[in-house]
């Protein structure tokens, strides 16, 4: 049985939830294993548009099991606030179909005020975040003080750990003149939503072993992008955890021969979200263009991504990080207008040129894109579902990215509707 990873190849924003629906309607079990509440997916289903942040895309679809691994950080409140949500548009959330891991830390208030601080102190340094206390949150899971879900279970044991943590805290709290956290306050509102978030509480490394042995089919969900991983990023304008399909097996608990085909989700054209380098960042008419057309703006957040050429270098460097066994190639219908079309080959730095993206932040800045181009098809691909339909001049375009970044293409996404797209190869049945 292949279990299948989705990860992201660039900055995130490729598409992940159009795929990941269309593949949770094949998965038995829809796992989370990174990230928190500011990774967001829209799906449209039957012309019907859910925005999720924290849930797994399984959610929606009936008879499937939804999982957040211990990988990902939890805010409680956010949680239980998106399963009210998507509990009005008809969407059912129980014990039955979704579990959380009970070893998942916790965010709370003081890590979002936190993540805003070191923001706004930040001038132009800063890192870009969506201040919703992600990174302060990993801190105090590696700092070995963080809250997890288990801890609501026992209220000494809650009152001990919040003890530790806001003794770190409020040290720090109190050097910025900001209001000290009472640790008496925080248990009490606690408390009172412990009984909702631990009805889906679970041993998830354990039913993912119980679901492996019955021979289910799983589909682990990435968040964000390669590009934003902590150690093999854009550093430091990286999200605070791991995501590459690695983390798939360390935040879920299970082996990594759990993990059978990983799926890179590609854009045929390349968007960053916040701070740091992006060296084929268009400031022209057509990076507005490119924008426009292809409705870049935040799930979550509602930021305009900022948009470029395809980066073939920074792609290729991805799928080697990652082990990525084939790519999604989603909005591929955004370039149909476009007279050329500009795909990064080489960079130069300093007057040299290289072959991939280098680790200094200071050079990733300077770095210059070396283009390869190549026409416009000029015709409408929105809708095609097979691959003899698309123009010449489209398939040459896809041919080039497959030779270039050394990877096959499985799947062409023409629209955000799930059955626009051309399938290639399905992970699940290859």
């Amino acid at each position: 049985m292949r279990n299948v990873v989705v990860v992201g190849s660039q900055w995130g924003d490729e598409g992940k939830g159009k795929i990941v629906d269309w593949l949770s309607d094949q998965a038995d079990v829809v796992i989370r294993f990174q990230g928190g509440h500011n990774a967001g997916h829209t799906l449209v289903i039957d012309k019907k548009v859910f925005k999720l942040r924290l849930l797994p895309s399984g959610i929606v679809r009936a008879g499937k099991i939804s999982i957040l691994g211990n990988g990902v950080v939890i805010d409680p409140w956010a949680l239980l606030d998106e399963i009210k949500e998507i509990k009005k548009q008809n969407v059912n959330v129980t014990p039955e179909n979704f579990m959380i891991s009970e070893t998942a830390s916790l965010i709370l208030p003081f890590h979002r005020e936190m993540d805003e601080i070191r923001e706004d102190a930040a001038g132009k340094g800063k890192i870009g975040t969506t201040r919703r206390g992600i990174g302060p949150c990993y801190e105090d899971k590696v700092g070995r003080r963080s809250i997890r879900v288990m801890d609501l279970r026992s209220e000494s044991n809650l009152d001990a750990r919040l003890k530790n943590v806001l003794l770190h805290h409020n040290a720090i709290r109190k050097g910025l003149k900001k209001k000290i956290y009472k640790k008496d306050d925080l248990k009490k509102d606690l408390l009172k939503i412990a009984p909702q978030v631990l009805k889906f509480a679970q041993p998830v490394w354990s039913k993912i072993d119980e679901y492996r042995k019955k021979r289910k089919k799983i589909l682990f969900e990435g968040a964000q992008g390669i590009l934003l991983d902590v150690d093999h990023g854009t550093y430091p304008f990286v999200t605070s955890s791991n995501t590459v399909p690695a983390m798939a097996a360390t935040g879920t608990g299970c082996g990594p021969n759990t993990i059978g085909y990983v799926l890179g989700i590609t854009k045929a054209y390349t968007t960053r979200v916040g701070s740091g380098p992006f060296p084929t960042e268009l400031f022209d008419k057509i990076g507005e263009s490119l924008g426009k057309r292809g409705k870049e703006f935040g799930t979550v957040t509602a930021r305009k991504r900022r948009c470029g050429w395809f980066d073939g270098v920074l792609v290729r460097q991805t799928i080697k990080l990652s082990g990525i066994t084939g790519i999604a190639l989603t909005k591929l219908d955004v370039l149909d207008e476009l007279d050329e079309i500009k795909v990064c080959i080489e960079y130069e730095l300093n007057g040299k040129k290289i072959d991939y993206l280098p680790a200094a932040s200071e050079d990733q800045f300077n770095i210059k894109p070396i283009y390869k181009t190549f026409p416009g098809w000029k015709s409408s691909t929105q809708g095609i579902r097979n691959m003899e339909e698309l123009p010449e001049k489209a398939k040459i375009y896809i041919h080039a990215l497959e030779d270039f970044i050394g990877c096959k293409v499985s799947s062409i996404s023409t629209s955000p509707e799930r059955e626009d797209t051309i399938l290639i190869e399905d992970p699940f049945k290859i």
